[in-house]
């Protein structure tokens, strides 16, 4: 089965249409067969998105991308480091 990717604002949409169906009674499972998700996928995404608006979660993922890219930044420049240290040790 393919797995489908949903946009931080899909989310935030299904986890506040989830919250109506458990506020009139549904169980879970029958809130998340409603909505085509796993309950793993439900709690994953409750623990990461809830309370979240729109515009935080965009700020959100725009925070992690932009952190993603400094580590690998810090990374490449430690290797830098490290090369250039063992070239003028002279250790070849």
């Amino acid at each position: 089965m393919a797995r489908k990717r949903y946009a931080a604002e899909q989310i935030i949409a299904k986890l506040r249409e989830a919250e109506v169906e458990l506020a009139k009674g549904a169980t879970t499972t029958q809130v998340c067969k409603k909505l085509g998700i796993t309950n793993q996928t439900y709690y994953r995404w409750r623990k990461e998105y809830g309370g979240l608006r729109i515009d935080q979660a965009k700020r959100l993922k725009e925070l992690e991308r932009e952190n993603s890219r400094l580590k690998k930044l810090v990374a490449d420049l430690a290797l830098d480091k490290a090369i250039l240290k063992e070239a003028a040790e002279g250790n070849f």
